[in-house]
């Protein structure tokens, strides 16, 4: 969510941001803000008015009953009870305005960083890097969930049973190489500095509609039936989260935490759920990176975030690259984004395995982190970035460790989380 304050003072720029976007229908959205704004300050400057002057007469009905003045005295409290009716009135009206603002406020993209490339869609992402060799073997490679099965490592048709598709059953070796997936990039991550956390696997509504636009919401997130409650989609929510409604002193900073959880999501318009694949699932589990920092640093914090991802990637072989999110694939809270992609010999191509977002103050700001700094409050800067989420990084673990007798290579970093086991067979 943008700054009030620079939308009325910069409805152009805010209007050619949209533009970007190709959000064209929202463009009236920036003169209703500005002209239910003005309604508003009126109001509060009425209310503001009528407050200071029922002090002044409230001081003088005390003077005026001293003096023996009871009817004057009357005359001024009933003036009083008056003004008091017309404050709650305008009390009211301001809630109302303000009500309205903030859900409009809420649906208007956030400023992206003018390095963002121009495109409608996640066609027109541009490429930065690749980091290793893309390999395609003299063998081919089966689908991901063939080579699971031979292992006896899912079980899709139990999970479908019990809950549906779009969920599964691990099972032995390839069970243990999720776990150990997981705990590498925990031990990663806090190798590199983070401080690891265990999140509430829910969060109430505020929180969610704090860290996420109304469309994320609607598409992601399962409600607890008759509680405000939902499943996490991912533990950035619940760690964003974490700090609604604090100053943080500026020493603190940066917060720099990694953290572990279930995810659960709708899938909600995605291109069906595969029958026998784990890419789009309902249920999965991830590591994540989290920052709050200060604004002049987040831009330092970006790189660094979605370098960690690469450089987890490659100490398992894996190739991967990094995309730029266009200006119109950026969810509208996101200042800029890149994907981490992997490379799929079966597909010959690159898949999304991760995703680093800089969201500028925008969190804060609907979630009230604030920093207390030597020049006083302000609104932190936040960010997240996938470390890795498993089961779609088993899919290209398993197609680039995979050898042409079947057998699938464990890297060196894996091994000892693996009992010391060089090789799955």
């Amino acid at each position: 969510m943008i700054d009030i304050k620079f939308l009325r003072e910069n409805p152009d720029a805010v209007k050619e941001n949209i533009k970007k976007k190709f959000q064209d229908e929202k463009l009236p959205l920036v003169d209703q803000v500005i002209e239910l704004d003005t309604k508003r300050r009126a109001v509060q400057s009425e209310g503001d008015d009528l407050k200071a002057n029922r002090n002044k007469l409230s001081k003088q009905i005390g003077a005026l009953m001293a003096q023996g003045k009871k009817e004057e005295a009357e005359e001024v409290k009933a003036q009083v009870a008056a003004d008091g009716e017309k404050l709650a009135q305008l009390d009211n009206e301001q809630k109302e305005l303000e009500e309205q603002i903030l859900k409009i406020m809420m649906t208007i993209p956030n400023i992206i960083d003018p390095s963002v490339p121009i495109g409608k869609n996640d066609t027109e992402n541009v490429e930065v890097t690749r980091y290793g060799d893309p390999v395609v073997p003299d063998f081919e490679i089966p689908y991901h969930t063939e080579i699971m099965e031979r292992f006896n490592g899912i079980d899709l048709d139990s999970a479908r049973k019990v809950a549906g598709n779009g969920f599964y059953y691990l099972q032995g070796d390839i069970a243990r190489l999720h776990s150990a997936v997981i705990s590498y990039a925990r031990d990663f991550m806090i190798n590199r500095g983070f401080t690891y956390c265990v999140p509430p696997f829910m969060i109430r509504s505020n929180v969610v509609t704090g860290v996420m636009s109304f469309a994320e919401m609607d598409a992601m997130m399962y409600k607890i039936e008759g509680e405000d409650l939902y499943l996490i989609g991912t533990s950035e929510h619940s760690m964003i989260g974490k700090f609604i409604d604090t100053i943080i002193p500026e020493e603190e900073l940066p917060k720099t935490l990694t953290s572990y959880s279930p995810c659960f999501r709708k899938e909600k318009g995605a291109h069906g759920i595969e029958e026998r694949g784990v890419y789009r699932i309902h249920q999965f589990e991830k590591q994540e990176m989290i920052v709050v920092c200060k604004p002049e640093d987040s831009a330092m914090w970006f790189d660094k975030l979605w370098q960690n991802t690469v450089d987890l990637f490659r100490s398992m072989d894996i190739p991967v690259r990094t995309l730029e999110c266009c200006s119109g694939d950026l969810a509208d809270l996101k200042v800029k984004s890149f994907d981490v992609e992997a490379w799929s010999p079966r597909q010959k191509k690159y898949f999304e395995v991760g995703s680093c977002s800089n969201l500028g103050d925008a969190q804060a700001r609907r979630l009230k982190i604030r920093v207390n700094g030597k020049d006083g409050k302000y609104f932190a800067h936040t960010l997240n970035n996938t470390v890795v989420a498993p089961p779609r990084m088993l899919i290209a673990f398993l197609e680039n460790n995979l050898r042409a007798d079947g057998s699938v290579a464990i890297p060196e970093v894996l091994r000892p989380y693996m009992g010391g086991m060089t090789e799955i067979k």
